[in-house]
């Protein structure tokens, strides 16, 4: 996958914004002020850390070489996904889909609602 599809499917989640408290080099996608997905601009492997269920997360590592424990992050519960490897795009977007719900699953009853009143056109 490459990066500029990757960014631009975490950005169309609803509620998703771009933001770099980290410093430029490193986008941070966050919904509700959340953080779902991370991603390096200036690094030479492209690689991305995105939320994920820890059973599936081992499940995951063992499967995939271009998943691994989520670098500089919780390692039960973030994956770092190497985009330039083997990765299927639609197990990418799965995966991106997956760290999304369950930031949005946490989030307190008001902000879960705000998303879904504000989603009268559906995702694309």
């Amino acid at each position: 996958m490459q990066p500029e599809e990757f960014i631009e499917y975490c950005l169309s989640k609803e509620g998703a914004a771009e933001t770099y408290p980290f410093g430029p080099d490193t986008l941070v996608v966050k919904v509700c002020g959340k953080m779902f997905a991370l991603f390096s601009l200036d690094a030479e492997a492209l690689s991305a850390n995105l939320k994920c269920d820890p059973e599936w997360a081992q499940q995951l590592r063992e499967e995939w070489q271009d998943i691994q424990p989520g670098y500089h992050m919780n390692k039960t519960h973030w994956n770092t996904i190497h985009l330039e490897g083997g990765l299927p795009v639609k197990l990418v977007k799965s995966l991106i889909d997956h760290s999304y719900q369950l930031v949005v699953s946490a989030l307190p009853v008001k902000d879960r609602q705000s998303l879904s009143n504000s989603n009268h056109h559906g995702q694309g």
